[in-house]
């Protein structure tokens, strides 16, 4: 009658009954609300931007068709968000298999659009009809008004119900109502759509939130890449807008922060391919039908004397992080063309081995877009690009568009051209002799019967999980933190004042600088492209320095070291800066159960929590301590402060958005010195406000 299952020391008895009654069948937008993440990927902050760029996309998709000139996003203070296109309008006549209005029907029905192949959109972003159903059912109310044919058509949805609300916002009282509302005479030539939703708190998590940053990265970036487009951003008072009618080769001046060694390339053509498809015919009815599609190839390249590369790929103005065959092709046809020039000019001899993917790619920043109908994705999150034929049609157009560059270079680029494929070669080469080095010290290790630099004080556990490397600023403070670390899992790696900056120094200089070579060697786990995160040898790496300007600066050294050479470490979370304090209070009449010391971490706490103790008739010890650095410390202050678990801050390193930390490093560590000036003194008054305020 019944099975038992074991689950660890429980046992769930399981009816072994098994009939149909048991199944569950959940009718259109039901799903959505039942798994969300499988439309919107989660429903943290990440889901609840999904559902902003499915609106907007919408409208995007109006402008590639040649309809939309303007889309604007505004975001209210009751939470809500509202985005507004001058497009065509979403369709309000009845569809005549559905009985529907053509908004209803798209704001209703899941697999319900018009980028089917009906004609409608020729290139487009949204692809399977289910971005503004699915935002619909995620929503505790959205309100959709149609400018289109003379007319403001109006239409409500609770949870993806159509009705009337009565008042503002989601709480305002509903009654269900299917069809359009009358929403008066639209202007003269008016058309357009005003989408507003409020995100549904029963589905989305509380901390779920927009980011403006986010927001400001998206819209200006689709404003390269739809020249002519204007995008605004409406909070409260502040207006912002974004248009950009260079297209992609201003994306790729923007993108680029170093000096350019070839200003941007733009090369472009199509392509044709066919391909098998469901197509609807005149009942209806899918049909599998053979077409020939169009794919449009636009790439803008930049070589910059850098050694950052920054990628970005995009489909139908949708990004794709993840690439897909349109980086296969792009990466393709650039190696076979570049290795083919450097024989051409003799920059490679006969007998020399081809540079590398890697070698083209250093310094270089680039913008690869294609417009094709009916892309192939990976998924509703359209990460990754699956067209197969794209990677053909790209690889060709690059090859041919780049060789015919270099056959007949524009006025004023001849030079810039040789100078990439010199700064090429010379990129291999500085791979090869790092690669010779590190074979040298793997002989040199062996020979030693050591790996790790004896400065290092290790810690006694294997367990990466738990174990955490501290580096620490100077012998001072090693000494200190040697008597406060728990050996067990606490390694100690003291640096010598200032590294290199390796945001000015090539591959070869780091690999030279003895500290550098240090950290990564302790680390373990390689750097730059051959960095592998599955073998660092410790869990947390924390950045230990004196809380003042020297310790700052010694701290965004290393962390410029880590975003170069080993980001996949801050990518994955596991690096921190240690929070020292910088003020002792010395209680000299605490409460019983008080501690007798109290610890501030900045100027502005130390004056709040000396207001606090003299309300409440707390005397302290004058003049409070003011730590100069860790080495002012014992051991016990330092453990219970900086190194104990238990007790102490520690401030994740996290690359959120990384373009903007890669303009961040740049800026205040690259070797361009007059923005970084310009930045010092405009931010000189703030800090002056700051100061006066705390």
């Amino acid at each position: 009658m019944f099975d038992a299952v074991l689950e660890g020391a429980d046992v769930t008895v399981v009816e072994a009954g098994y009939t149909a009654r048991h199944l569950s069948v959940l009718e259109g937008l039901e799903a959505v609300r039942k798994r969300p993440g499988m439309y919107i990927g989660s429903t943290d902050s990440r889901g609840l931007m999904h559902c902003l760029w499915e609106i907007v996309d919408n409208g995007v998709d109006e402008a590639l068709a040649g309809y939309c000139t303007r889309i604007e996003v505004e975001l209210h203070d009751d939470g809500s968000i509202e985005v507004r296109d001058n497009g065509r309008g979403i369709p309000v006549d009845v569809e005549p298999k559905s009985g529907l209005a053509g908004v209803e029907l798209v704001y209703t029905k899941l697999h319900a659009g018009g980028k089917f192949g009906t004609g409608s959109y020729t290139a487009s972003g949204g692809l399977h009809g289910v971005g503004a159903s699915v935002v619909n059912a995620l929503s505790s109310r959205l309100d959709v008004e149609v400018d289109r044919g003379g007319k403001v058509h109006l239409i409500s949805f609770r949870r993806g119900v159509p009705g009337v609300f009565d008042g503002e916002g989601p709480s305002a009282k509903f009654k269900k109502k299917s069809g359009l509302h009358d929403g008066g005479r639209a202007k003269r030539g008016v058309t357009g759509t005003r989408v507003r939703f409020w995100a549904d708190r029963q589905i989305f998590l509380p901390d779920a939130e927009v980011s403006v940053d986010e927001i400001h990265v998206r819209l200006r970036q689709t404003a390269f890449l739809v020249p002519g487009l204007t995008l605004v951003l409406v909070q409260g008072e502040t207006v912002e807008e974004f248009r950009f009618d260079g297209g992609i080769s201003e994306f790729t001046d923007f993108l680029a922060r170093d000096e350019a060694v070839c200003d941007v390339l733009r090369l472009q053509g199509l392509g044709h391919f066919h391909e098998t498809v469901p197509v609807l015919d005149d009942q209806g009815h899918m049909t599998p039908t053979e077409v020939e599609r169009e794919l449009t190839v636009d790439v803008a390249l930049r070589w910059g004397k850098g050694y950052d590369t920054t990628v970005r790929s995009f489909v139908n103005v949708i990004a794709t992080p993840k690439g897909g065959t349109h980086i296969t092709g792009f990466e393709r046809g650039l190696v076979k063309t570049i290795n083919e020039q450097l024989r051409e000019t003799r920059l490679l001899k006969n007998g020399d081995d081809p540079v590398t993917k890697e070698d083209i790619l250093e310094g270089l920043t680039a913008v690869v877009t294609v417009r094709v109908p009916e892309p192939q994705f990976e998924g509703q999150t359209k990460e990754v690009l699956g067209t197969s034929a794209a990677t053909r049609i790209v690889s060709h157009v690059l090859s041919r568009e780049l060789k015919a560059l270099y056959a007949n270079p524009p006025r004023g680029f001849k030079q810039p051209l040789r100078g990439v494929l010199e700064k090429i070669v010379a990129a291999a080469k500085a791979r090869i002799a790092a690669r010779e080095h590190r074979d040298n010290q793997r002989r040199k290790s062996a020979l030693e019967n050591s790996a790790l630099p004896a400065k290092l004080v290790d810690c006694r556990s294997d367990d990466v999980d738990r174990s955490e490397l501290f580096i620490v600023e100077g012998d001072s403070a090693l000494g200190t933190a040697k008597l406060a670390r728990d050996s067990e899992f606490q390694a100690l790696l003291p640096i010598r004042g200032k590294i290199l900056n390796v945001q000015k120094a090539s591959v070869a200089d780091m690999l030279k600088n003895t500290e550098c070579a240090a950290i990564i060697q302790v680390v373990g786990a390689g750097s730059g492209r051959s960095f592998d995160l599955e073998a660092a040898r410790y869990g947390k790496i924390i950045l230990m320095a004196d809380a003042d300007v020297d310790g700052a600066h010694i701290r965004c050294l290393l962390l410029t070291l880590f975003h170069r050479y080993m980001r996949p470490l801050v990518e994955a979370g596991r690096v921190f800066a240690a929070v020292p304090p910088l003020h002792r209070i010395e209680l000299t009449n605490p409460g019983r159960g008080q501690d007798k010391y109290v610890y501030c971490y900045s100027d502005a706490e130390l004056h709040k929590v000396l207001r606090d103790l003299e309300r409440r008739g707390k005397r302290w010890k004058d003049p409070v301590q003011r730590y100069k650095g860790l080495g002012e410390m014992d051991a016990d202050q330092l453990a219970e402060t900086t190194m104990d678990p238990r007790h102490r801050i520690l401030r994740r390193v996290r690359i959120e958005d990384a373009e903007s930390a890669e303009r961040i490093f740049n800026l205040l560590m690259g070797s361009d010195v007059a923005p970084r000036r310009e930045f010092i003194v405009s931010s000189a008054a703030e800090v002056d406000r700051d100061h006066i305020d705390a």
